[in-house]
């Protein structure tokens, strides 16, 4: 009788947890439901989908504004956020996928290869009435020289970081230095791509080439390839992220990169400094677009205002550490980033600055194939081909190697009659 009534307490506290479950999940099926309606209405009345860079606009840490947020509670309408890595993966999902978006950010060749390809929807202007803000040299550019499909949203150059700790400070003047055999030791790093690697190879060629022109000749790529070889007998390594670690990590010494990382890079390492290349660099800056088939371009055109806004540019700025093409939002950035010549270079520098273009796919795919080729080439080997060949030189080895034979000799015939000396005495024996 005891037995069976501990079987059936048993039971009834089994089915007491079960019943307690079933309600339980029950009433987190009810909740969710009803932040999901909430969600979906939440008062918005239209949404914008919005295909950025990572980490590209500020989310409102530290006290920082939240640019989506103020946008959603300032015009009442969802943005629907996306991050992509590279151009190329943001080209291929507007072109190879079903996905819409109302809102890019491409670089400025990416610009120019959408608007050639139809892939860009003009802008009404009228709905951007903050383009006032844009300064004037960062309107019409080439990659939209009548400026009817972008908005400029960021910029910025590449320049040259290095270790105080390892080299002078103020030693460092330019682009050329990453070929100087006596920072060999330091660590000198190199861009791990194509079109940054080439641009300042092509700068050092001799003559030199202007990375800015509209095409190139597989010469060009050529000489370029020639000089990217030279440098392998100095070159730490080829790099792209891992120069954070390389360079705040006292790893390495020297390495050109982009201005704005470079100011993250001094800020986590006070030993780092830099210099602007004195042979020029390239400008580059990332735009706002709309794509042809967006859905929502009015609203599209209200978010690129927004952004333009003064106090929204400075925000994403100085989360971002690029420079801003937004004049007015300059009187609203933190003093010593606005100071800073990484951030807000000179005119005088920014004239002799080259912006990239976009490259026929042959040539393109050739500067590709050239550089894997420039990168995977044997330092020993070109450092040998590059040496030029000095006659006194070579008539001294000549010499020294007839001195060499001569002595050879001399010892061979003097071995040669101390035995025949040695084979007489023994005969006389």
């Amino acid at each position: 009788m005891k037995r069976l009534l501990s079987v059936l307490l048993t039971l009834l506290m089994l089915c007491s947890v079960l019943l307690l479950s079933v309600c339980s999940a029950a009433a987190d099926d009810g909740e969710d439901d009803g932040r999901e309606e909430a969600s979906a209405d939440g008062g918005y009345q239209g949404e914008v989908n919005v295909y950025n860079w990572g980490e590209y606009i500020s989310p409102g840490d530290d006290g920082e504004m939240d640019v989506i947020a103020e946008f959603e509670k300032k015009y009442h309408i969802k943005v629907n956020y996306t991050n992509y890595e590279t151009n190329e993966e943001m080209y291929n999902v507007l072109t190879n996928s079903n996905s819409s978006y109302d809102v890019i950010f491409p670089s400025d060749y990416m610009v120019a290869r959408l608007r050639e390809e139809g892939l860009l929807a003009k802008l009404d202007f009228e709905n951007i009435p903050n383009y006032q803000h844009i300064s004037e040299r960062f309107r019409n550019p080439a990659y939209d020289p009548e400026g009817l499909y972008s908005v400029p949203y960021s910029w910025g150059f590449v320049a040259v970081v290095y270790n105080t700790d390892m080299i002078k400070e103020g030693s460092i003047t330019g682009f050329k230095d990453l070929w100087d055999p006596q920072y060999k030791d330091d660590g000198i790093l190199m861009f791990n791509n194509s079109r940054d690697a080439m641009a300042i190879a092509m700068q050092l060629c001799d003559p030199p080439i202007d990375p800015g022109a509209s095409s190139f000749t597989r010469e060009d790529i050529d000489r370029a390839t020639d000089k990217l070889i030279e440098q392998k007998s100095v070159l730490k390594k080829y790099v792209m992220d891992q120069v954070f670690t390389e360079m705040e990590g006292n790893q390495s010494g020297l390495a050109a990169y982009y201005a704005g990382d470079i100011w993250t890079m001094m800020d986590n390492n006070e030993s780092l400094t830099y210099c602007l290349p004195e042979e020029g660099s390239n400008l580059f800056n990332d735009a706002m677009c709309i794509p042809a088939n967006c859905k929502n371009k009015e609203n599209a055109e209200l978010f690129i205002n927004f952004m333009c806004e003064p106090e929204v540019a400075a925000a994403n700025a100085e989360y971002i550490t690029y420079g801003t093409p937004n004049e007015a939002a300059l009187e609203l950035i933190d003093e010593e980033m606005l100071s800073s010549e990484l951030i807000n270079p000179p005119d005088e520098y920014l004239d002799k600055c080259y912006r990239f273009t976009n490259l026929d796919d042959d040539i393109y795919g050739y500067m590709q194939k050239r550089f894997v080729e420039a990168c995977s080439a044997s330092a020993e080997v070109s450092s040998v081909e590059k040496k030029t060949v000095n006659p006194a030189a070579v008539w001294a080895v000549g010499i020294i190697l007839i001195l060499i034979i001569i002595s050879t000799l001399v010892i061979i015939v003097l071995d040669i009659r101390k035995a025949v000396k040695n084979r007489g005495r023994i005969n006389k024996l």
